[in-house]
């Protein structure tokens, strides 16, 4: 495959021509993502535009709408439809119809796996551990409830990684783009493997150009490619979401509100429920991107 003359490591002008044109229409704060929608099942034109329009230059908007504490997963079901999101992971720990309610499991196999619990979760992209054909490309999370204290998230657009990691040191992508840069090892039920060992590239471009990542700052259940190239991408870019980078979004959802992304990086802080207030948050997870505006 050709790369798009941005992703090309030997094309320095395309890359600072892209380069420069990103980071002058990024958005510079987290009101800048915010879109205020009065029926999220049934967008306006103008309303659509401007999610198109945020997700276009930044792969995320947030939206807030009257919808409160209203259950019903049609609201992030027909939203995302309405933006080119079709086809979702049906992830056998979703619900039946494919969306996974995000709050605190009181038993079952859900309490094995931290979004289900009230620990922090730190920063990734959906689908990693995903095989490389099922890659997620496409999200909406929305509140229905929040925590009684706690549960921030803090997102960074996927290509300002790659161009923060690029400025410091091309041979940082070159090695993250290596199609063994990271493998997740097996998952074992009963002896039994439930999913492969999946290994890939942290950035991938795609056919139609678009720039994918696959990370988790994870430090167990996850293999890096032994040599010091990708050890020094891996440190560089734990570094850079550790700080106090400007290009950093720390917010967190109420009710009503909302994510639409490009499965920008993002993590969870830890979060505590209390009897009235008991968090619950919409995942719906896409094989699709946002459309195009």
């Amino acid at each position: 495959m050709i790369l798009p003359a941005q992703f090309d490591l030997d094309n320095a002008s395309a890359y600072a021509a892209w380069r420069d044109r990103k980071l002058a229409t990024h958005p510079r704060a987290l009101g800048d993502l915010l879109v205020d929608i009065a029926v999220p099942q049934r967008l306006t034109f103008a309303e659509r535009e401007a999610l198109l329009a945020r997700c276009a230059v930044a792969n995320m908007a947030i939206y807030t709408s009257p919808t409160g504490s209203d259950p019903d997963k049609d609201i992030p079901r027909l939203l995302g439809r309405q933006l080119g999101l079709e086809h979702l992971d049906a992830n056998r720990l979703a619900d039946d119809d494919g969306i996974s309610p995000l709050a605190v499991a009181p038993a079952g196999t859900r309490t094995e796996f931290i979004p289900y619990t009230d620990r922090g979760i730190k920063w990734h992209t959906d689908g990693y551990y995903n095989m490389l054909d099922r890659q997620i490309h496409g999200m909406v999370l929305h509140c229905v409830q929040s925590a009684e204290s706690g549960g921030e998230n803090q997102l960074m657009d996927h290509e300002i990684a790659y161009i923060l990691l690029r400025d410091e040191n091309p041979d940082y992508i070159r090695a993250l783009m290596a199609p063994d840069a990271m493998t997740i090892p097996p998952r074992l039920e009963a002896g039994e493997v439930a999913r492969a060992t999946q290994t890939g590239p942290v950035f991938a471009v795609y056919p139609d150009g678009h720039l994918h990542m696959r990370y988790t700052a994870r430090t167990v259940s996850i293999e890096w490619k032994d040599d010091a190239a990708t050890r020094g991408a891996v440190a560089a870019l734990e570094r850079i979401l550790a700080g106090d980078s400007p290009w950093i979004f720390r917010g967190r959802l109420e009710p009503g509100m909302g994510l639409v992304c490009n499965n920008v990086l993002h993590d969870r802080a830890p979060f505590a429920d209390s009897d009235t207030r008991k968090r619950l948050l919409y995942r719906a997870r896409y094989f699709d991107r946002i459309a195009a505006v």
